[in-house]
């Protein structure tokens, strides 16, 4: 059982030694070179399944500040509305190659979090965080499906089998609550195949789910912050939506680090206990 006040003692001690901020600053940078290639692939596929642009932004602002979905309107709008298989194919193929140097950084942050060398060639630390990437952009596309056509599968069912009321908003709950355990899924395998090391897949489950849980959390605070105490606009400018989108990279940043440091104390630990049960273990004898 772990006991969370030296628990998050050792945490903070962590983060300070392996210079949290640092890493998600460095990975708010990538993540910002790699955000407007991956918006274009994911945008430009919502023209053959025939979303309503207001869904689409609606969905946007669920998940971003307001200030920052601003930014992408105009070409939410027209990307949504208008079929392109060009930019869908370069759509693919810049999201593959930009996003990847943020994964990169991931495994960077996640080699430091578990106090491990990178020893892996070049050629397969790209394949890996190229295939990181299609994994988190299925996890977007689920979160983006299920909301956006959740109530087009409940029409449906209620077309064909009658549904109380109280059952309907337990099924719109589920929907939510499918999206956010697959993206804690897909943190979780990031988090297991990110660093150059080698453990049980159970110890990277509870920085996943912490990470999954902080990051909601923090945007939907950080947008409640934005829309009505931080007016950054009046402040910067047209600038103002990307500062904000900056600053909320880089608390995404911050928070897939913390995940990281918590599932890196969990691996040492455990490397710890067994160590400590083979020395006490007694000689066999024969």
């Amino acid at each position: 059982m772990i006991k969370l006040k030296p628990f998050a003692k050792q945490l903070g001690e962590e983060f300070k030694e392996d210079r949290a901020t640092g890493l998600a600053a460095e990975q708010a940078y990538y993540y910002m070179l790699a955000l407007f290639p991956m918006l274009i692939l994911l945008l430009s596929i919502l023209p053959y399944l025939s979303i309503e642009p207001q869904k689409a932004l609606d969905f946007m602002e669920s998940v971003m500040p307001s200030e920052t979905t601003n930014i992408f309107r105009d070409n939410i709008i027209k990307i949504v509305t208008e079929r392109n298989g060009g930019l869908l194919t370069f759509g693919i193929l810049g999201t593959l190659w930009s996003a990847s140097n943020g994964m990169n950084a991931f495994i960077h942050s996640m080699n430091i979090a578990f106090n491990v060398d990178e020893t892996r060639s070049f050629i397969k630390v790209r394949l890996l965080s190229i295939v990181l990437t299609l994994g988190l952009i299925l996890a977007f596309v689920a979160a983006l499906l299920l909301p956006v056509f959740g109530n087009v599968i409940l029409d449906v069912i209620k077309n064909v089998v009658p549904i109380p009321e109280s059952m309907q908003i337990l099924i719109t709950v589920l929907r939510w609550l499918v999206a956010i355990v697959i993206i804690a899924i897909v943190l979780a395998v990031m988090y297991r195949y990110a660093p150059n090391e080698r453990f049980p897949f159970k110890q990277v489950i509870p920085g996943a789910i912490t990470a999954t849980v902080l990051w909601q959390l923090i945007s939907l605070g950080f947008s409640f912050y934005v829309s009505h105490f931080g007016n950054y606009s009046s402040t910067y400018g047209s600038l103002g939506g990307v500062i904000v989108l900056m600053l909320w990279l880089y608390l995404t940043g911050l928070v897939l680090v913390i995940g990281g440091e918590i599932n890196g104390i969990i691996y040492r630990r455990s490397i710890t206990a067994t160590t400590r049960t083979s020395r006490k273990a007694p000689p066999i004898t024969t």
